[in-house]
């Protein structure tokens, strides 16, 4: 059954997906049918330098591809039995390849890694891999009486999209707590909306109406949520289009994190009950607010992450071109007129980008994000060496000036 749907044939790593020339970065490769004669040529050939490795089987599959800032120490750590982790002496007892690849740094190597797992999805590894970790966006939209849903891939008719945010238990919770604290409705999209302004003259076929009525109109029943005062109720005819409207703009309000009175009020009442030694009201209030706080809290940190993760990061012969969190592209370091032209066209195409709408990309970014905002937590000190996207281009602009009163 193992190769009954063979992954396909590893031939190289293939190209850098942040160089726009599309070229492929050397490799190198040892071969060996043994442990033994694969950590001999290691010994031998492998560099003490930073850069991706790749572990191939005799199949031709690449089982793992992992980074290491130092590759000939990473990699003889596969052949020591004594403390190495059961998975890597499963891994090196298949390997009968080993091919690696030197990168300028680590930060580089780690944002090859993660572009080598999506590209290759190795069976070894776990993280970064696209179908195993799920995101979702959250969708406010579908008229005519918009609400809040989940969406993996958000429809271009949202009035406004927010993530993404993994997709589990405590969104979906979240998301039936923000439509409950707002009284939008959640119920299909087939389900007749009707306001006031838009009711029919006669309302055959509606339940209770009576033929001959022109004046007297029938209002449909509403479900639970309606009868519970969580859901205005926008399928009853009761509740007008303007009213409805007010709910989704102080929704949209809350989810941009422009107003959070709600969430402030939610935790009062929650208090307030407690103390009053009102624990049932207490305890549903509390899961409430436990749900809509999750939801806050990671969209805050997404917002902070976009708004302060964007600038150029020199790292050696490179400049990596970050928005948003994203790694969008790697550049040379300009150093004369021309590389100097080119690094400012790419740094105004990127940068002048700054909408919220611009940065909602597909989930499967999100690891990218991820990556890229834990090396500057480990690494502090590294955004001292940042260019801020207008220092980036007075800088290119500086340079050009310079060339040209030299030609002079």
């Amino acid at each position: 059954m193992e190769r009954l749907f063979p992954a396909g044939c590893f031939i190289d790593f293939g190209p850098l997906h942040l160089d726009s020339s599309g070229s492929i970065p050397p490799s190198h490769r040892i071969h060996g049918a043994t442990p033994a004669k694969l950590r001999a040529e290691l010994r031998v050939l492998c560099p003490r330098k930073a850069g991706v490795y790749g572990m191939v089987d005799s199949n031709g599959e690449l089982l793992y591809v992992g980074k290491a800032k130092n590759l000939r120490v990473r990699l003889q750590s596969y052949f020591r039995k004594r403390g190495r982790p059961a998975k890597a002496g499963k891994i090196i007892r298949r390997t009968t390849t080993v091919v690696w690849e030197v990168q300028p740094g680590e930060f580089a190597a780690l944002l090859r890694e993660l572009e080598l797992i999506r590209r290759w999805r190795p069976r070894g590894n776990v993280q970064g891999q696209p179908l195993r970790r799920k995101h979702a966006f959250i969708c406010l939209g579908r008229r005519p009486a918009p609400y809040v849903f989940l969406h993996q891939k958000p429809p271009k008719t949202a009035l406004a999209v927010f993530g993404p945010v993994p997709m589990n238990l405590w969104a979906g919770e979240a998301v039936r707590r923000l439509n409950d604290l707002f009284r939008l409705r959640d119920c299909p999209q087939k389900q007749e909306m009707i306001f006031p302004d838009q009711r029919a003259l006669f309302t055959l076929g509606q339940p209770g109406a009576t033929a001959g009525l022109s004046n007297v109109m029938a209002i449909p029943p509403g479900c639970m949520r309606f009868d519970l005062g969580s859901c205005l109720g926008p399928c009853t005819g009761t509740c007008a289009r303007r009213d409805y409207q007010t709910q989704v703009k102080a929704a949209r309000s809350f989810l941009e994190g422009k107003d959070r009175a709600a969430l402030t009020n939610l935790e009062r009442e929650m208090h307030l009950a407690a103390a009053a030694q009102e624990f049932e009201r207490a305890g549903v209030l509390r899961d409430k607010w436990r749900a809509l706080a999750w939801l806050t809290t990671r969209l805050d940190r997404l917002r902070e992450t976009r708004q302060r993760l964007s600038f150029a990061y020199p790292q050696g012969e490179r400049w990596y071109l970050i928005h948003g969190g994203r790694t969008i592209r790697a550049i040379p370091a300009p150093h004369d007129r021309e590389s100097a032209l080119e690094a400012s066209a790419l740094l105004r195409a990127i940068y002048s980008r700054l909408g919220n709408s611009e940065l909602l990309e597909s989930y499967e970014h999100m690891d990218g994000v991820m990556l890229v905002s834990a090396w500057f937590r480990k690494h502090p000190g590294e955004l001292k060496r940042t260019l801020a996207p207008e220092q980036a281009l007075a800088k290119c602009l500086k340079l050009t000036a310079g060339n040209q009163s030299r030609a002079r």
